[in-house]
């Protein structure tokens, strides 16, 4: 029997994937109706929204519900607070959640979900602002919003026309629509969505600078440029950092020496480590980087170059700083 089975499904292995083309054909031809048709009412939909004091509170039933608390995902981290409530929860106590200033996105294809429309008066009543976001402008909800968006499409990719597949990626499509232009109209920037995800890698990325994870003060390895190269070693060895920055006297920067520096002076049969000067053996102009820059920065310049440690400069090229690899890896920056 399994034999049988799987030389059915590698005879249909074609049809596979001619249906799933046509899955894909059937939404972006639904994309491309719901671009086609954007109008005043979303720029209508927009203002509310941009005038609202409080919270946009997204509704929605099913599968619909599903893409309203994703909606609501996604503009509360790009800059407009908002939250999803289940409907049917909300007529047992949860509507008292949505107070007279919050604007109200609800979703339904059908635009008949009863659900719904058990709230339209009480919300109503409050003075809520109502975004209908449905498939049939002369449903119910439409007819009772302030701003009706329509989301409807030419067909569903399910052949059976039973489960929501074009319609919902529609209303998702739309969803990103509104908190896109929301955002671009806040001038939100990435240090405002970084602020918003601090536990995650983005934030990290966005957030964290170079004063965070460098190292300053007596932990900065550094030695004049008439220290010999076995001084330097010995700064190496106690600060750790597998470099050491070679200043004047003012603590600007004229040098680097590291470990692999310290490899190909060894090879150096004319270089006396007690006696040579770290300046004749040092890397001039190093690589370096200001403490107001991103610690993802030091990351990438540290991959494009190809080294494991930066120098941390002020604009007088004055040593403040310094870094490894090891202390992104501890931040999480790599």
């Amino acid at each position: 029997m399994a034999k049988l089975a799987d030389a059915a499904m590698a005879s249909n292995a074609p049809d596979l994937l001619a249906t799933a083309r046509r899955v894909f054909a059937i939404e972006i031809g639904g994309l491309q109706a719901n671009s086609d048709r954007l109008n005043g009412d979303f720029e209508q939909a927009c203002r509310l929204i941009l005038a609202c004091r409080g919270r946009v509170v997204c509704l929605g039933m099913g599968k619909s519900g599903h893409i309203a608390r994703k909606i609501a995902a996604t503009l509360a981290s790009t800059g407009t607070p908002a939250f999803f409530v289940h409907p049917a929860e909300a007529g047992h106590g949860d509507l008292g959640m949505i107070t007279d200033q919050d604007v109200v996105l609800a979703l339904s294809y059908s635009g008949e979900s009863d659900e719904i429309l058990m709230l339209l008066p009480v919300l109503k009543r409050q003075g809520n602002p109502l975004i209908a976001m449905t498939g049939r402008p002369s449903s119910s909800m439409a007819q009772a919003a302030t701003v009706h968006l329509d989301t409807s499409v030419p067909e569903e990719a399910c052949p059976l026309h039973l489960a929501p597949t074009a319609s919902t990626t529609a209303a998702l499509a739309m969803g990103d629509a509104l908190a896109v232009t929301l955002l671009e109209a806040r001038g939100f920037t990435a240090d405002d969505f970084a602020r918003s995800h601090p536990a995650g890698a983005l934030g990290r990325r966005l957030l964290l600078h170079i004063t965070d994870v460098m190292h300053s003060g007596a932990a900065v390895p550094r030695v004049l440029p008439s220290a010999t190269v076995s001084e330097a070693l010995v700064e190496i060895s106690s600060k750790r950092l597998g470099l050491t920055a070679v200043v004047d006297t003012q603590d600007r920067l004229l040098g680097l020496f590291t470990d692999g520096d310290l490899r190909r002076t060894l090879d150096d049969d004319a270089v006396d480590l007690r006696s040579t000067p770290i300046e004749r053996v040092m890397t001039r102009s190093p690589k370096t980087i200001r403490s107001d820059a991103l610690a993802s920065e030091a990351a990438q310049l540290m991959e494009s170059h190809k080294i494991s440690g930066l120098l941390v400069v002020d604009k007088d090229q004055r040593v403040v700083g310094a870094l490894n690899i090891h202390d992104l890896l501890r931040a999480r920056v790599v």
